[in-house]
């Protein structure tokens, strides 16, 4: 990180103070090189982010990703087909964790 003040990642409050490579890795590697690469969209990776979560049924970081999927341009009928659609791909049930926490969060907002 630089000097300058800038608000902590969430990665950073999550578990800065814990384990402090590991958000290195996030903040600098995963969110500042890889998220920035030039050969997908921001909407595109966030698609492939949000199916790789649901296929391996991590639930717990699907509300990010699905918020910033659609800070990214995907729509929340976009988002709920994609859904759909990896129910027959990743299994009935992770769909349906994921589609519950789509649901939370979309009808939250």
């Amino acid at each position: 990180m630089t000097s300058e003040h800038t608000e902590p990642s969430g990665a950073q409050k999550m578990l800065g103070d814990f384990a402090p490579a590991l958000v290195g890795y996030t903040d600098d590697v995963l969110f500042g090189q890889v998220w920035e690469g030039r050969e997908l969209s921001p909407r595109d990776r966030s698609l492939v982010t949000v199916a790789s979560l649901v296929t391996s049924g991590s639930t717990e970081q699907l509300r990010y990703h699905l918020t910033l999927a659609r800070e990214n341009g995907a729509s929340e009928q976009e988002l709920i087909a994609v859904l759909t659609h990896l129910a027959f791909y990743a299994g009935w049930p992770r769909a349906m964790s994921a589609m519950t926490v789509a649901k939370q969060l979309f009808r939250a907002s």
